[in-house]
């Protein structure tokens, strides 16, 4: 599943090199957080957050039905 959610990001993001990704794993949900660049947030997320919500829908729908829920959360990465 995490090939899918780089796959859609590196798509829309021009700071590929900045793309960082996280993934926790809880008792009921697997979490991944996408770190991007600044400059790269709102092409990501897109206009009222349409590109978002259709990756979350695409996770969604792409998840067998007996494992654990995907959450997708797509935040700046803060400056080192």
């Amino acid at each position: 599943m995490l090939e899918l959610i780089k796959y859609i990001v590196e798509q829309f993001a021009e700071e590929q090199e900045a793309i960082e990704y996280k993934v926790e794993e809880t008792e009921d949900a697997i979490n991944v957080t996408v770190l991007l660049a600044d400059s790269d947030m709102g092409k990501v997320i897109g206009k009222q957050g349409k590109i978002a919500k259709a990756l979350r829908t695409l996770v969604r729908a792409a998840t067998p039905r007996d494992s654990k829920k995907y959450n997708v959360e797509i935040q700046e990465r803060s400056a080192e």
